[in-house]
């Protein structure tokens, strides 16, 4: 796993940071997980690279895992690790194909015109890692699916919020446009970097449908897979706490430095969920009322 591994710690991703809490073996299974995600993800975003040229180079990416499923041998050194990982954890192809149709939306979509457009594109780029990742944590409760896709679809829609200013530099848009016309925020002003009043409430709606999915994720998880899933958990609560300052700064991502939680606060939330998870003593770490 020494390519995975690279590329795991040189992103020093908040998903890869929570691998801490997991035992050695899984921890080696989650990079491999990670690093095909960071480098399928790190295709779609070469602006350098042609569309044309992409669009093969995620399709030889499609075509080299599957290999995996048909008991070859995966070219790509990536691919090569992760094939044990399919195997042991019996990961299904349908989501790794998921998986590439997201980032390949990336290459043909530049906004979305309702809320569940877009909770489409979340799905594929995020739930989809949740549900691939739960293989590996481990689980007992089917419900564990439902939780995985309601935290993804949180956890990419506070991404979304996030990080408006940098997508738009790119050309991208991911806010509604239903809702942007709703509360009359053109592209223009996403594009210039102007916070308004009106973008506020656009932002805060976004948040809204944000926060039911932490509340739906937190009330669906399971009980007897909490311990399981205490790296899922620490995902939450990073996110959470990114999304409670956006929401303390009226999500004006124009004039403030990108939402982040330090590394202090990193530590703590991850000396928290280990000792939970050690005692058996959880509590909440988001969703309305934490």
């Amino acid at each position: 796993m020494q390519v995975s591994e690279a590329i795991t710690k040189k992103s020093a991703s908040n998903l890869a940071l929570a691998f801490i809490l997991l035992s050695p073996p899984k921890r080696q299974a989650m990079c491999a997980l990670y690093a095909f995600c960071r480098e399928i993800d790190d295709v779609a975003d070469e602006e350098s690279t042609p569309l044309a040229e992409r669009r093969i180079s995620l399709q030889s990416w499609r075509e080299d895992i599957l290999k995996a499923f048909h008991g070859g041998l995966p070219a790509k050194p990536v691919n090569i690790e992760l094939a044990s990982v399919i195997s042991e954890y019996k990961l299904p192809y349908a989501l790794f194909d998921d998986l590439i149709r997201g980032v390949e939306m990336d290459l043909e979509i530049q906004s979305y015109e309702t809320i569940l457009d877009l909770e489409a594109y979340c799905y594929r780029v995020a739930s989809v890692v949740g549900l691939l990742s739960i293989e590996v944590f481990g689980y007992r409760n089917p419900k564990c699916h439902d939780y995985a896709v309601h935290l993804g679809k949180a956890l990419q829609l506070t991404n979304i919020l996030r990080d408006v200013q940098n997508d738009a530099a790119r050309g991208r848009i991911y806010l509604p446009s239903v809702q942007m016309q709703e509360f009359s925020v053109s592209p223009s002003e996403i594009f210039d970097g102007r916070f308004t009043e009106n973008y506020r409430q656009l932002a805060t709606w976004v948040s809204q449908r944000a926060r039911e999915h932490y509340r739906q994720a937190r009330r669906i998880l399971p009980s007897e897979d909490r311990g399981n899933l205490a790296t899922a958990e620490l995902m939450g609560a990073v996110y959470w706490k990114v999304l409670l300052r956006l929401e303390s700064r009226a999500f004006d991502v124009f004039n403030f430095p990108l939402a982040r939680l330090n590394k202090a606060g990193k530590a703590w939330l991850i000396l928290n969920l280990w000792l939970e998870t050690r005692f058996g003593c959880f509590r909440n770490h988001y969703g309305e009322g934490t």
